[in-house]
């Protein structure tokens, strides 16, 4: 398989409370700090919410990926993701993410190993270790 090659890039404007878009112009959003980050909440979107849909996204990718390697059917699947950033100015901020993997009809050893597997080929996953608090949960079917 031939070496696969992406790049892009965003831009920011006033930081948290501004706007941030990618050069090709595909995305362009408003930026609103939450209230329970400060701020006045909003109709923005903000840097949490953008990299855990890009987290989940890319996250999933690797699960199917992982998942058609083994043979698994993972059709309906879904992979959520949750971030969280704690801390303090002075102490320094923290990102705590849970993901958490829908596979209906797979049995639990099997999802648990297509889970892993996933987490190991990730991007995300792969850049981020040790970098922040993780947990990856297989969600019961039932």
């Amino acid at each position: 398989m031939a070496a696969l090659s992406y790049t892009t890039t965003a831009t920011a404007w006033g930081g948290r409370m501004g706007r941030v878009a990618t050069s090709d112009g595909t995305l362009d959003y408003q930026l609103s700090m939450p209230e329970s980050m400060g701020g006045e909440g909003g109709e923005g979107t903000n840097p949490e919410q953008l990299f855990a849909a890009g987290y989940a996204a890319c996250f999933h990718n690797a699960l199917r990926s992982v998942a058609r390697k083994e043979k698994v059917d993972v059709t309906d699947s879904a992979v959520s993701v949750t971030v969280q950033i704690g801390g303090t100015a002075t102490d320094g901020f923290r990102l705590a993410i849970t993901i958490e993997a829908e596979m209906p009809g797979v049995d639990r050893e099997t999802g648990q190993r297509v889970l892993d597997g996933a987490h190991g080929r990730c991007p995300y996953s792969r850049a981020l270790a040790g970098n922040h608090d993780l947990t990856l949960v297989l969600v019961d079917p039932s």
